[in-house]
């Protein structure tokens, strides 16, 4: 029960293991040892939930009703049932080959990640992590993601539903995005 709880008071907010302490009573090395246990242990049994698209969970009539909730908050898009985005995290940097991690953008060595945020909060997919160089249309690409959408992006009515992204990715049927 500890490590459930410790693993959850770590991602809930970034602080470090020194504010655990007086919680759970345990030196830094053990706190960190548990949480990375616990974490390894969550993805390997649960991790296809966040880096698949869990097709009952994300049926046609889902995706219209997300859509549907985002046209109730003002979306110009009708058929908009997520947002698609990546996100840069700075790491230290490596001891050999810098090049692969540095992110010219952002002037950083880092590893990027890709998710599907849905409007209710949950992350549909996950695509973690990859090289910080790697540009946002790449990660797109090398997802698979816009081959699923073509496959399962319609609403029961057979419309097309998209996502939206930012200006980095490229426009398709299933994506849209503001232009430059």
């Amino acid at each position: 029960m500890e490590g459930p709880c410790l693993m959850l008071k770590r991602l809930a907010y970034p602080s470090p293991y020194f504010d655990f302490i007086p919680l759970f009573g345990r030196s830094i090395p053990e706190l960190c040892i548990i949480t990375n246990t616990v974490l390894d242990w969550f993805y390997n049994v649960h991790g296809f939930r966040l880096s698949s698209w869990n097709q009952a969970f994300l049926s046609p009539a889902n995706l219209e009703q997300y859509a549907n909730a985002i046209t109730r908050q003002g979306s110009p898009l009708t058929n908009c049932f997520g947002f698609v985005d990546s996100t840069v995290r700075p790491i230290c940097r490596p001891g050999e080959i810098q090049h692969i991690v540095y992110n010219r953008h952002k002037r950083v060595h880092a590893l990027k990640f890709q998710s599907v945020a849905l409007p209710n909060g949950l992350i549909a997919n996950l695509l973690c992590p990859l090289e910080g160089r790697r540009h946002d249309a790449r990660m797109l690409k090398d997802s698979g993601l816009l081959n699923i959408m073509e496959r399962v992006a319609y609403s029961p009515a057979g419309n097309v539903l998209c996502m939206y992204g930012d200006p980095a990715h490229p426009l398709r049927p299933h994506l849209m995005a503001q232009p430059i």
